[in-house]
């Protein structure tokens, strides 16, 4: 029997975001503006929890991760697809195709966790509020940051495994900015319907586990509000969940869009603009959102400023 003659792909080619030069110059300028605006914004967020002794509680010890994680998972993606707006030829190795998607799986999935790590400690802050510190202690928050990095871990080499396990024989073409891994299912060169279903299991399974977490922590917190007599009462606890709930919000809704619909709605054309807004927008979000709408954090950033002009002025 004669061997079918095959082509070992050894790169891929992006298709990228438009081919008009006024277009290119625009979406450079602002990717590049908000991706600086995201390190900027998120490890600014770590240094102020860092040196302010006020914030060395686990709400923030959370952030500060979250922070992190959004700085890591931007950097996977932006700085090559603000250097491919250019570029005459987006290409990228297969290897570094499979380094893009694992880092990005990795952190993103992580993500997800925190934020139910996150609605935890408001739940216990809130609910029972006589028992946070000794529920809340260092031991358990390092746990509950440990387990989102594990979960995340073997989900996204889960992922990654079996994608880049497949046979690509060509074309390499992938229509997206990013190594994402629908856009490569469509370029494999075998039947990829396990690989959907071990996808939509894994991401079914890890927006379901993090978001009945949250959900679960939310109805008690909701719960436990009601009970409080006094409006300004009620004001001050859903404060301090409002910033959270946004952050949630918008994550949830934009990685359940894409990877948990069925593949019948699904458009590759569709999928990429939505995944501008996930992988370089969200990053800029958070630190932005947990910053404007928390007291504690802009009184944090204020002392931190009297502190640097009284050493100036020294």
């Amino acid at each position: 029997m004669a061997e079918k003659n095959e082509t070992t792909v050894t790169e891929f080619l992006f298709l990228g975001l438009t081919d008009h030069l006024l277009q290119k110059i625009v979406l450079f300028i602002t990717f590049l503006f908000i991706y600086l605006l995201t390190l900027g914004g998120n490890l600014g967020m770590i240094i102020l929890i860092w040196v302010d002794p006020r914030l060395h509680t686990p709400m923030y010890f959370f952030l500060s991760h979250l922070s992190f994680v959004d700085v890591c998972s931007s950097s996977s993606i932006a700085p090559k697809m603000v250097c491919d707006i250019f570029a005459e030829k987006k290409a990228i190795s297969f290897v570094g195709c499979a380094a893009q998607m694992w880092f990005f799986g990795l952190f993103v999935a992580t993500e997800c966790f925190l934020l139910a790590a996150m609605a935890y400690d408001r739940y216990i802050a809130i609910c029972k509020p006589l028992l946070y510190t000794l529920i809340m202690s260092q031991h358990v928050c390092v746990q509950l940051v440990i387990g989102p990095y594990a979960i995340a871990l073997v989900s996204t080499m889960t992922h990654t495994t079996l994608t880049f396990c497949l046979p690509f024989c060509g074309p390499n073409v992938i229509n997206h900015f990013f190594c994402d891994i629908s856009p490569l299912f469509s370029l494999a060169c075998s039947d990829t319907y396990k690989n959907k279903l071990v996808l939509f299991a894994f991401s079914g399974a890890i927006g379901v586990l993090s978001g009945l977490i949250i959900i679960v922590s939310y109805i008690c917190i909701l719960m436990a509000i009601l009970k409080i007599q006094t409006a300004k009462g009620r004001q001050k606890a859903f404060s301090t969940c409002s910033s959270h709930l946004a952050a949630v919000s918008i994550l949830y809704g934009t990685l359940f869009f894409i990877y948990v619909r069925p593949s019948a709605t699904s458009s590759l054309n569709i999928n990429k603009v939505i995944s501008l807004f996930y992988t370089v927008m969200i990053p800029t979000l958070n630190p932005l959102i947990y910053s404007l709408r928390n007291k504690e954090v802009k009184d944090a950033f204020r002392r931190t400023l009297e502190r640097k002009h009284l050493i100036i002025g020294v």
